[in-house]
């Protein structure tokens, strides 16, 4: 699934191409995603300035004068600028036609995506009003996190991936922040200082700084979106390597299931 670096390197790929367009025709090929796409979409956008494009948490914002296109891109979505005579591939589901002869299309083989509206603030729409603070916003830091944790017994890592705490933070990113905070994935939130949540608030911040300065992680599903795959995967230290040796300690990656999600850790290192 794009986590959130791939989707800020989403939003910087698409936004110059498509910032200050208007749309001169909606096509949706299919309407089945993980909610139906608004059948009066075509209607609201035809003619209308997109004015930019933004993102909260997973989510793209393509902001218009009256309302807001929320877009996600699901567990396999994409977004591509095309040119106009670009051949429609299977899974290419939702196209916005701009007036510089481009067009931005969502491709979603699996259809886990979303294409939504909203003539409301966007801050109030049901999927994002509950939504915590951005990693990489100021909002974020280790005594916000020690605040939500201090009181409860679950996991660090389930902790850091609810996105009613702070969003983006995916499965990824979550490994490879608590190996380098040294904090065991499976340690109690309630159990943990405030000096070590500060140290792990900075890490989640670099960690996901890097990925999206690096292009976001290579996954089977995704590209961004100029067609080029990102590259942190390289920098992955504990994620997808179970068995290898510990970049710190030299002693094997180890790999288990919490909350139903393959994490990857190193036993030694981190505590």
């Amino acid at each position: 699934m794009p986590e959130l670096p791939e989707v800020e390197t989403t939003r910087r790929g698409i936004a110059p191409h498509i910032s200050g367009q208007r749309i001169r025709r909606v096509v949706i090929r299919q309407p089945r995603l993980r909610w139906p796409i608004p059948d009066d979409l075509p209607q609201l956008l035809k003619g209308r300035k997109l004015l930019s494009v933004a993102r909260r948490g997973k989510y793209l914002l393509l902001v218009f004068h009256h309302g807001t296109l929320i877009m996600h891109l699901g567990m396999s979505g994409s977004l591509r600028i095309v040119e106009a005579d670009a051949a429609v591939q299977k899974h290419d589901h939702f196209e916005l036609q701009l007036s510089n002869g481009s067009q931005l299309r969502l491709r979603d083989p699996r259809r886990f995506g979303a294409v939504l509206w909203t003539g409301q603030a966007v801050t109030d729409h049901p999927l994002l009003a509950a939504l915590g603070p951005e990693p990489l916003d100021e909002a974020f830091d280790g005594d916000y996190l020690h605040d939500c944790g201090k009181n409860r017994r679950s996991s660090i890592k389930q902790l850091i991936m609810d996105g009613k705490t702070v969003v983006g933070v995916g499965n990824i990113y979550a490994c490879e922040s608590l190996f380098r905070a040294a904090i065991h994935p499976t340690r109690p939130c309630n159990r943990i200082s405030i000096q070590r949540y500060r140290t792990l608030a900075e890490e989640i911040r670099e960690v996901l700084a890097e990925a999206v300065t690096q292009g976001g992680t290579t996954l089977r599903d995704f590209l961004n979106g100029d067609g080029k795959p990102g590259y942190f995967a390289q920098s992955l230290r504990v994620y997808g390597r179970a068995g290898e040796p510990c970049p710190g300690c030299g002693n094997p990656i180890r790999n288990k299931t919490l909350a139903q999600r393959s994490t990857f850790y190193c036993p030694t290192c981190q505590h």
